[in-house]
């Protein structure tokens, strides 16, 4: 196999900040949290984009970009329709991996967690919140399923907006939140010479043990 020395040659070398043990907080919801409250303050385009990766029953992993809603002690919530392909592999398989990418900050962060449904009220109050559009647009799509073309969706979308008109909307049944519980969480802060910064915690009895990666 021929090396595409185009592609071979892209690289970037980190040199912004450092991330040691001693640096980092006891729990990592609060270690995320202060990189979170950074993101934000950098003016990062969607810093609560996320990569999803999932694992059907047969070992398939399939991956893809949501969008992060909320985060607590709990976990890490997003919402989606709870017959997409998604949905199915965490059916099948109840654990699931995240990352945050914020290169503007040379730092990434990785989760990974058993995945359940939020309670259904939660899920009610998030889908009020929406935008109407949004709201239209989960009764519409049958997300992940094959269709004919897009003039289906936007037909969907005319009877659906005809169909609630101006008023209330309520929550489709088949729609609704996850929480990643995470069990493990590292935190990624690009170096000099790819000799990267890695701090890992992983939880052990319920408390959480910080130990620091080779890159």
């Amino acid at each position: 196999m021929a090396i595409n020395a185009d592609i071979a040659n892209i690289r970037k070398d980190y040199q912004q900040q450092s991330l040691s043990e001693e640096d980092v907080e006891p729990n990592p919801i609060r270690q995320f949290t202060n990189w979170w409250t950074a993101a934000l303050q950098s003016n990062i385009e969607e810093p609560n984009a996320m990569t999803l990766a999932t694992c059907n029953k047969d070992g398939q992993p399939s991956a893809r970009i949501v969008l992060l809603k909320t985060f607590t002690e709990d976990g890490f919530v997003f919402f989606t329709n709870y017959e997409s392909r998604k949905a199915v592999d965490l059916h099948e398989n109840p654990k699931a991996a995240l990352i945050f990418f914020w290169k503007e900050l040379e730092r990434q962060v990785r989760i990974e967690g058993d995945v359940s449904k939020i309670d259904h009220k939660d899920s009610d109050s998030y889908f009020a919140s929406r935008p109407y559009g949004s709201k239209v647009g989960a009764w519409s799509s049958p997300q992940s399923k094959v269709i004919p073309g897009r003039k289906m969706l936007e037909e969907k979308l005319k009877l659906f907006e005809e169909k609630f008109g101006d008023g209330s909307i309520e929550r489709p049944p088949y729609w609704g939140g996850y929480i990643v519980a995470p069990k493990m969480m590292e935190f990624w802060q690009g170096q000099p010479n790819r000799l990267h910064d890695r701090i890992r915690y992983s939880q052990h009895n319920s408390q959480w043990k910080i130990e620091r990666l080779a890159p």
